[in-house]
């Protein structure tokens, strides 16, 4: 015969107990926030410095030292794709003293590093805001003699594998977004890799290069100055930095997108009251006029977004280039 259970406390003593230690939880975190920052804060960034991430980031550091009152201090750790700076925050305290300031490559490591690292780009971390984005825009050179989208998807379309598009090196952002337009229009590019985006430009300028899938930063003085020519920009909405280039959904490219961003990622677990305060920071940065000129410099566009929005950004991205990774049997050394 079954007996009904009868727990050992009543249930109401259970849910007391059960809400007294998240309350005990939630004053500990609204603590932390009342005194955060209490010390200086340490902002890894994974390139060298000089380099736009850096130039963003210490801008940021500038902005949040002078928030809070308390110094933002920028921590370069270059090499291995970032890896080494998203290791040392991953492994940090959630305590919001060691912040990542990342940038779109991070959601590229899981599909080129497969089981190699030591963290996960979703669950050791938790993104905060995005700071800043740059389009991708599709720019020729002189040596390709085509004036539009339209021009370009036909050359390639007509000899399948001998439109050249350059990149900074395989598995970088402008070679994922070259394999993503690729694929989405069924067509054939001729990959090129370099050591870096600058090699690349100067080859688009010299003719020996044909075209290249590169952030609007890096090429939009050559832009500006008639070396280079812009066929599409692969954002939802034209850039307001080059209002005369169409999107690529504009020019018969299909609904293809590849804007990278700039952002704040903290350890997992920081406490949500932090987060917030930090989310505020971020927010006021990217609204200020300041920040916004001195962006517009660099070829980037200032942008806030934060907190979950964010979160499901980083986890999309993750799962598109793992899956485009896989299916190119892209691996990096």
């Amino acid at each position: 015969m079954l007996r009904a259970f009868k727990p050992k406390q009543p249930l109401a003593l259970i849910y007391q107990a059960l809400v007294a230690a998240l309350s005990i939880a939630s004053a500990g975190g609204f603590a932390q926030a009342a005194t955060y920052p209490a010390k200086p804060v340490k902002l890894v960034v994974g390139f060298a410095a000089g380099g736009p991430t850096d130039v963003v980031a210490r801008a940021f550091a500038d902005h949040a030292s002078r928030a809070l009152g308390q110094t933002f201090i920028v921590d370069n750790k270059p090499g291995a794709n970032t890896i080494l700076a998203a290791q040392a925050v991953a492994s940090a305290p959630a305590d919001g003293y060691t912040l990542l300031f990342g940038a779109t490559n991070h959601t590229m490591i899981p599909g080129l590093y497969s089981g190699r690292v030591k963290f996960d780009a979703v669950t050791s971390f938790k993104p905060l805001c995005t700071v800043a984005t740059s389009p991708t825009v599709l720019v020729v050179g002189p040596g390709l003699p085509v004036k539009s989208l339209t021009d370009y998807m036909a050359r390639a379309r007509k000899e399948p594998g001998r439109t050249t598009a350059g990149t900074a090196g395989v598995g970088s952002s402008g070679h994922f977004a070259t394999e993503m337009f690729a694929r989405a229009n069924h067509l054939q590019l001729n990959h090129v890799p370099y050591k870096g985006a600058a090699p690349v430009v100067t080859d688009l300028m010299g003719g020996q290069l044909d075209s290249s899938f590169a952030t609007l930063g890096s090429v939009l003085p050559q832009i500006r100055s008639g070396k280079l020519t812009a066929l599409a920009v692969a954002s939802p909405k034209r850039s307001a930095l080059l209002p005369e280039v169409p999107t690529f959904a504009e020019s018969g490219g299909g609904q293809y997108a590849a804007d990278a961003w700039y952002g704040v990622l903290a350890p997992a677990g920081l406490p949500a009251p932090i987060a917030q305060q930090l989310e505020r920071v971020v927010r006021d940065f990217a609204g200020s006029a300041a920040t916004v000129e001195k962006l517009w410099g660099l070829g980037l566009e200032a942008d806030a977004t934060c907190g979950p929005a964010f979160a499901s950004q980083v986890e999309r991205e993750v799962a598109t280039y793992t899956q485009i990774a896989r299916a190119l049997d892209l691996k990096a050394d």
